[in-house]
């Protein structure tokens, strides 16, 4: 599908709008957004994974939702196109990945960023902070309103990552495993992981997970079961969420420094599924440890829908006003917390 048509996407009053795409491995969120903060439309597609299925297959599933929005706001060429996608963790895969959403002419201009540094700006008023964002993996970004980011490679232990959700799951198995044939010591997740499966033993886990029994897919539920059982106190599982905290703040630390930020006052937004569930040993552990190494840091929580930081970058690069800025966050903050109302009221 191409927009491009000789003029700026437009609303009513012609004014010009902004492609925000915000794209995980599990869903794509797309909105076309006017140049005074306005959405006109927005769209949700599947997830985004060139890494199995290639990139203009990954693309394409970008291409449908992208669609969906862009008929509905009556759009047919953009001037910015702000794409944070999943999967684009070195320089050369952004290039790879803006060549690529460059040639389906969705806009006259097209940047290419990790989806972290969405979550980085939705949390901040202006594009100047750190952002840690722990969910599956791990991640960390920061950035200066100059231009100037700081950034990890975050492809998994290679490039020396730990923690994220897949990480503490597996951890969990080690130390339960240990535990249970005494090549380590005690701890109750010798009990809580199997438990959680309905099974009685490690040993039954261990098996259940080896022959696919429990597919493999299911480990990331081992990591509520890690949290709930640090929570009741079990030594083990507490040092393990300690050292998620120490690994945190670590992480920001070092982007503070890069970006010379560690003796101002900086936001540094926590994101993510594992950050942002508000698990009280692990928050206020990040909290203590960045007093110590960045006392002049602010930790905050981002709940914030990623296409907001999208959105956000796209209208900094259109060189939108403060009251562009504001309307377009009142606008997600507002749909998030219906959102939010909406799933409490079908829980009770």
């Amino acid at each position: 599908m191409g927009l491009t048509s000789g003029v700026p996407a437009a609303g009513a009053d012609g004014t010009a709008a902004v492609l925000a795409v915000d794209a995980g491995n599990s869903k794509t969120d797309v909105a076309v957004v006017a140049g005074d903060g306005r959405v006109l439309a927005t769209a949700r597609g599947g997830g985004f994974r060139p890494p199995a299925v290639g990139v203009e297959t990954a693309v394409d599933t970008l291409a449908e939702a992208v669609a969906r929005a862009c008929r509905t706001a009556g759009v047919h060429a953009v001037e910015q196109v702000s794409a944070c996608l999943a999967n684009a963790d070195l320089p050369v895969e952004e290039e790879q990945l803006a060549a690529a959403l460059t040639a389906r002419g969705w806009g006259a201009r097209v940047e290419v960023r990790n989806d972290t540094f969405a979550i980085l700006r939705a949390g901040v008023d202006e594009p100047r902070g750190v952002a840690v964002v722990c969910g599956a993996g791990i991640n960390c970004v920061g950035m200066r309103p100059d231009g100037r980011t700081a950034r990890f490679p975050a492809l998994g232990r290679i490039s020396g990552d730990w923690g994220g959700g897949w990480g503490l799951a597996e951890e969990a198995l080690w130390f339960a495993a240990r535990a249970e044939d005494g090549r380590g010591e005690p701890t109750a997740l010798s009990r809580t992981l199997p438990a959680h499966f309905g099974l009685g033993s490690m040993y039954a886990l261990i098996e259940a997970l080896h022959l696919g029994r429990v597919p493999a897919g299911r480990r990331h539920e081992l990591t509520p079961v890690l949290f709930t059982t640090a929570s009741a106190g079990d030594p083990v599982a507490r040092a393990v969420v300690d050292r998620l905290a120490e690994e945190v703040v670590t992480m920001a630390a070092v982007a503070l420094t890069r970006l010379d930020l560690l003796d101002e006052e900086t936001p540094v937004v926590l994101g993510g599924g594992v950050l942002a569930a508000g698990h009280a040993q692990l928050d206020g552990r990040v909290r203590e440890l960045l007093a110590v190494r960045a006392p002049k840091a602010t930790a905050r929580v981002v709940t914030a829908p990623p296409v907001l930081g999208a959105a956000l970058l796209g209208l900094d690069g259109v060189r939108a006003g403060p009251e562009a800025l504001d309307r377009v966050r009142a606008h997600f903050t507002t749909a998030a917390e219906a959102a939010a109302t909406g799933e409490r009221a079908r829980t009770r």
